[in-house]
Formats: C-alpha cells, sequence, structure tokens
C-alpha cells in the first residue's frame, strides 16, 4: 500500500494591477497534514516564460524541500499568462504536481489569446496542450502528472477542510492577497 500524502504546498500568485508589466509575487503555503507549516514566497514576470523554473528554484532552495510529497497549482497559469510547463515541473523536483480550477477554463479563448497577443504564445499554447485536458475530481477540474488518478482524488479529499479547494490552495491565495493588498478578498 502506498504511504498517503501529507506534506503538500499549494502555489498561487498574487493580484497584480492589469497596466503592471514588471515581476509578480507568488506564495507557496506549505502543510503538513492539516496545518499550515511554512510559507515561500517568489516572483516570476508578467505574461513571461520563467514559471517553472521559478517555482521548482523557490522548491528546491527551501528547507521544507526534504519533506515535501507533493505541488498543488492555481492553475497552470501565474502572472497572467506564464504558463508552467506541468511535466518539467514534475521533472524538475520529482514530486507529483497537481494544477487544479474551480472552472473549465475556456480553451478557445486562451488559444486565441495566446497565439495573437502574448509574446512567446505559440511556445506557451504547446505547453497548455502538452498539459492535456482537465478532468473533473471532487467538484474541480484537474491536471497532474507524477501521481495517478486514484492518489489525486485522496489528496483533494484529503486537504479539502472549508469546500472543495484544497487548503493550501486556498490559503496561498489568501497570504499573496493580504500581502500585496493589504488585505485578502474573494474566496481562493
Amino acid at each position: 500500500m502506498t504511504a498517503r500524502i501529507s506534506h503538500v504546498i499549494g502555489i498561487d500568485d498574487a493580484p497584480f494591477d492589469p497596466a503592471h508589466r514588471g515581476d509578480v509575487l507568488i506564495v507557496g503555503a506549505l502543510y503538513s497534514g492539516r496545518c499550515l507549516a511554512g510559507v515561500l514566497s517568489g516572483r516570476v514576470r508578467r505574461d513571461g516564460a520563467n514559471a517553472t523554473r521559478a517555482i521548482a528554484a523557490m522548491i528546491q532552495a527551501s528547507r521544507f524541500r526534504g519533506h515535501l510529497q507533493a505541488v498543488l497549482l492555481q492553475g497552470l497559469t501565474v502572472a497572467g499568462f506564464n504558463v508552467i510547463d506541468l511535466e518539467g515541473l514534475h521533472c524538475a523536483l520529482g514530486l507529483p504536481v497537481v494544477a487544479v480550477s474551480r472552472k473549465a477554463p475556456d480553451l478557445a479563448a486562451i488559444r486565441r489569446a495566446l497565439l495573437t497577443r502574448v509574446r512567446g504564445g505559440a511556445r506557451k499554447w504547446r505547453l497548455v496542450e502538452r498539459a492535456g485536458p482537465m478532468e473533473r475530481l471532487g467538484g474541480l477540474y484537474v491536471q497532474y502528472r507524477g501521481i495517478s488518478r486514484s492518489r489525486v482524488t485522496a489528496l483533494l479529499r484529503r486537504f479539502a477542510v472549508h469546500g472543495a479547494l484544497p487548503e493550501p490552495l486556498r490559503t496561498a491565495h489568501l497570504i499573496a492577497g493580504g500581502v500585496t493588498q493589504g488585505e485578502s478578498r474573494h474566496r481562493a
């Protein structure tokens, strides 16, 4: 029998002004079971191409790295259209990676935006395609690498404390909003 996953980091980006063109804060909330055990932060370029590298480096440099068993992402993009390479992040960290969304993305609109308005959009669209279709699990939409569907279901169930969204993602979202805007707003 496979051991249950208990040390997880949830990563989300901070809100930013639509006119902002520099780096954007990302926050990682690390949980040990249902207890917040640590917080990490880093920066990624708005609409850039460094999200996978920045997230991997943030985690690898952390004192928590040795305990982590999985990474949860709030979708496949951060800081606008800085697309995370799901497979690349899984390989870089040697950890299961799960991208989570409350709603199914409008892939046609994303493709159109990437190919017509975003620098490097064709490469970014290939990353979105490579991640594969989102699956509906536990009231959420997910994509994952390095973990089975049944273990993703168990992971989501274990960390869903206040609704369907896993607590590490909810916490990362609240911290990121509070730090950048003075208080957290909206649900994660």
